[in-house]
């Protein structure tokens, strides 16, 4: 017995390290947390629960089946609570193949993503992904057709948050899109179905990264992103925040929080705030201001 407990233990620590302690330095030195760091962060202390922690991916061409197995196959994911509140996560490991979709790694994500729609939770996911596993080809490009399938099958029934928080492209990117609000991470987090060599060889347009789908671009010119904070740290701090406004699912009521302000306040200012003509600008954010 004392030998399989020392494997489970040997399984459960290589698991932790994802893919090791050069890689996981490397991302540090980035200004970046890892998958799992992140989800203590994100999570109430204590009340994460790992899904298919020891899950290695199939493939065998490339050299893939030899020596090139971690468990988890680079995503953590499982459940946990936010402020009390139950919530399924995953969360993609860029130290383990870049955080690059495998076939199991999408068959991961589907899971989490289908007990969520049984038991009506939200759905948030880390993401930090170059893209498909190119040594899985096919296989990779049809696990992201299950993750896609489950996004529509969510959609309307439990909110779906994502975080970027690396340079997702192709892929990567499909399913966050396709989600319901999206949080980004400034200077170390991008959104491109394609990068800027590619452009470049393409259009010959020199573009760099952050103009092509950076945290403010996405967040300031295109609206595909709903937030852009400075790092990972604060992304995740506004994450469990904004949590607290969404309802667990279509089956339930948007949560109540005390407010102070009463009714019935009058607010005479609002009369005269929007000006008579369409074509004078008005300050929104006063309006806002006011009405909270």
């Amino acid at each position: 017995m004392s030998a399989n407990i020392a494997e489970m233990e040997k399984r459960r620590e290589a698991a932790r390290m994802g893919g090791g302690q050069r890689r996981i330095d490397a991302q540090h030195a980035k200004g970046k947390l890892t998958a799992r760091e992140r989800l203590d962060v994100l999570l109430d202390e204590g009340s994460f629960e790992e899904v298919d922690a020891y899950v290695e991916h199939n493939c065998v061409d490339f050299g893939m089946h030899d020596g090139a197995k971690i468990p988890g196959d680079g995503v953590v994911t499982g459940s946990g609570t936010i402020n009390g509140r139950l919530v399924f996560v995953f969360s993609q490991d860029f130290t383990v193949f870049g955080g690059a979709v495998s076939e199991r790694h999408a068959m991961k994500i589907c899971k989490i993503m289908d007990m969520a729609l049984k038991v009506g939770a939200p759905v948030i996911g880390l993401n930090d992904s170059g893209g498909a596993r190119i040594q899985e080809g096919v296989a990779s490009l049809g696990g992201y057709a299950e993750i896609f399938q489950r996004n529509v099958l969510a959609s309307g029934v439990v909110p779906q948050l994502s975080l970027i928080m690396g340079p997702c492209a192709g892929g990567a990117v499909y399913s966050p899109a396709m989600t319901d609000f999206i949080f980004m991470v400034k200077d170390s987090s991008y959104m491109f179905v394609t990068g800027p060599d590619v452009v470049k060889t393409v259009t010959n347009e020199v573009v760099t990264q952050e103009e092509l789908g950076g945290a403010v671009t996405h967040s300031s010119k295109t609206s595909v992103s709903d937030l852009a904070l400075e790092n990972d740290i604060e992304a995740l701090l506004a994450t469990r925040d904004f949590f607290d406004f969404l309802p667990a699912s279509n089956r339930d009521e948007v949560p109540e929080r005390p407010c102070a302000d009463p009714w019935d306040r009058s607010e005479a200012s609002l009369d005269t705030i929007i000006p008579p003509s369409a074509n004078q600008p008005y300050d929104m954010h006063e309006v806002i201001r006011k009405t909270l």
